[in-house]
């Protein structure tokens, strides 16, 4: 079994046979703390991934996200400048009201919310944008810290390319896929949504090839 700490949106492997870089025949199948978004599984959660081997040489392992208490998490405050990922919890015309969950690869031990005003959310035509066409409550997006709040809440930026939705649910309740910076479809529905998407980020590691 191989372990690592993961965050929210962190590409755990690929689910399909087709590619070659999973280098084996039986790709992993997702399971608790992870979703299946296009041909990669990721993370859903903060917590240690757990690549469990399977018994039977023709069934595939199973990967797993376990989360962490915050009793056993170190402190992570956020500061300008930082990356931040969180979950929105409320929208509203003007802005978008997110609980922080990580700072840079850090998750928080406190809890910390994070405001990305209507003005914040994309660096062009500020004028046209609308919240509920950018978020909805679950979104996991990841945002900059452009200045403090209050002791518990900050202002945050999602104007650059990688930042954004990085995991959101449809209507139907299927994780979505994004197909533009400003559109997700549903894979069995085929509906789409607007959010305003973060630019997919490098692999930082594979958990294949661990």
């Amino acid at each position: 079994m191989t372990t690592k700490f993961v965050t929210p949106g962190e590409r755990l492997g690929l689910r399909c046979n087709d590619s070659q870089e999973s280098k084996i025949p039986y790709p992993p199948t997702a399971s608790h703390g992870t979703v299946e978004v296009g041909d990669h599984i990721l993370a859903s959660t903060v917590g240690t991934v757990h690549r469990m081997p399977s018994t039977d040489s023709q069934q595939p392992d199973i990967i797993q996200v376990i989360s962490k208490t915050r009793k056993k998490l170190q402190a992570a405050v956020p500061e300008v400048g930082a990356v931040v990922t969180g979950k929105i919890v409320r929208v509203n015309p003007r802005q978008a009201t997110l609980m922080i969950m990580v700072v840079g690869e850090q998750p928080c031990a406190d809890s910390f919310q994070g405001i990305v005003r209507v003005q914040d959310v994309r660096a062009t035509e500020r004028d046209k944008v609308s919240i509920y066409s950018s978020f909805r409550p679950g979104d996991v997006v990841r945002a900059e810290v452009i200045s403090l709040g209050d002791s518990r809440s900050y202002y945050l930026s999602t104007a650059k390319n990688e930042l954004g939705v990085i995991l959101a649910t449809s209507v139907a309740g299927h994780t979505m896929i994004p197909i533009s910076w400003e559109e997700m479809i549903c894979p069995k529905t085929r509906a789409i949504e607007n959010r305003k998407c973060a630019k997919p980020v490098a692999i930082k590691e594979e958990i294949n090839n661990a």
